[in-house]
């Protein structure tokens, strides 16, 4: 008889991305599932980290990242958002967002906290929370706005309460947490005395000119945030697997000694690269979100066309429909794959994203737009004609 394995993993489904994107392939579908750019980012930054590799060393980087890219990362902080961060004391660089997001989770929580998350939410924070041996508990968001309920939020605090995460812009719904409800998330933590881990992956990706606004930013905030970015969102380059946080120097020196005991380090020439892309100048961003936006609007108009309602997406790259406007009456994960197998295109259902404790609605898709412009025109011809 095998021995048990730890049930925090071994009693979770493999992740939904993994499983719509091999059912994609094994039906040739057009993948609009899981969340990664069919091209890659700008050319300077991989001739850039070739050049890095071949000259070396390609030897263990420092634990905390090399000192070229925590600086990027501290200025970076004061160019957009007028935050003054030590480089020294208050950065870290990370294996990938998620990475940094499980660290933040073991190094900050204890058997019997609790953290509260907004549901739905990106997959990896309740298996990492309660591998932390502590608690999740979900705020479920209401569609189609999504917002964020003041009694809600208070329902949800118990003096077990540590720390809530905080994804804006926010995976999968495209939503942007307003002033307000950073405002009261503010309140709640200066209150009860939390920690804030905010996910800002996205940071980069928010649209119709409105501008990001990390809580850490908010009176108070500033010394019980950590906030998390990353480079493989902010430069379509996904597969580097490279983030970075920054904090207060006790709670970054806490998230040190977690990140050393589960990546230890990273690889040192995508961290070069990679500052220099944080000190790209303005027009890269510009016209990264100006192009990523233009591939909203055409997804829009090409869910739209094929009959669903399609609701608001302010930022992220992804897009939610109601599948019930083309008249389906299944759940979600029957639609995603019934459309993978038969209309040939993948999408993912919006209730592998709540906790199993706090189902949330069944009648949700999430589509990814950051694809070649003709392979969404494909997708939502593939769409139009299935539904039509």
């Amino acid at each position: 008889m095998p021995r048990s394995l730890n049930p925090v993993f071994a009693e979770r489904p493999v992740t939904i991305f993994a499983v719509m994107s091999a059912l994609a392939n094994e039906h040739g579908a057009i993948n609009l599932g899981q969340g990664f750019p069919d091209e890659d980012g700008p050319r300077a930054l991989l001739d850039a980290a070739a050049r890095f590799v071949v000259e070396g060393p390609n030897q263990y980087a420092p634990v905390t990242g090399i000192p070229e890219l925590r600086q990027a990362v501290a200025r970076a902080n004061g160019r957009f958002y007028g935050l003054d961060v030590d480089w020294e004391r208050e950065t870290l660089v990370v294996s990938g967002a998620t990475e940094g997001l499980a660290a933040s989770f073991l190094a900050f929580l204890q058997p019997g906290d609790e953290a509260i998350v907004l549901a739905p939410f990106y997959d990896s924070y309740a298996p990492m929370i309660e591998a932390a041996g502590a608690r999740a508990r979900p705020i479920n968001l209401e569609p189609p706005d999504w917002r964020l309920a003041e009694e809600a939020l208070a329902a949800a605090i118990t003096p077990k309460t540590k720390l809530i995460a905080v994804n804006s812009p926010h995976n999968p719904t495209g939503k942007v947490l307003a002033d307000d409800e950073l405002a009261l998330i503010a309140d709640v933590c200066r209150a009860h005395d939390l920690i804030a881990v905010c996910d800002e992956v996205y940071e980069h990706l928010i649209f119709d000119g409105r501008p990001h606004r990390p809580l850490m930013t908010l009176p108070g905030m500033r010394e019980r945030t950590v906030r998390i970015g990353s480079a493989g969102k902010t430069f379509s380059l996904t597969g580097w697997r490279i983030g970075y946080a920054t904090g207060p120097e006790h709670l970054i020196a806490g998230l040190v000694k977690a990140h050393q005991f589960v990546a230890y380090t990273t690889p040192a020439h995508l961290q070069r690269a990679v500052a220099l892309g944080l000190d790209f100048g303005d027009d890269y961003y510009e016209r990264f979100v100006a192009e990523m936006q233009q591939k909203r609007d055409r997804m829009r108009a090409g869910l739209e066309a094929a009959g669903f309602d399609v609701l608001p997406c302010e930022g992220t790259y992804f897009m939610t429909v109601d599948i019930r406007s083309v008249g389906y009456d299944g759940d979600d994960m029957a639609f995603c794959r019934e459309i993978t197998q038969k209309a040939k295109v993948a999408a993912v259902p919006v209730s592998s994203f709540y906790h199993p404790a706090a189902p949330g609605p069944r009648r949700y898709a999430r589509f990814c737009f950051c694809k070649k412009d003709d392979v969404l025109e494909e997708a939502a011809r593939r769409l139009k004609s299935y539904f039509g």
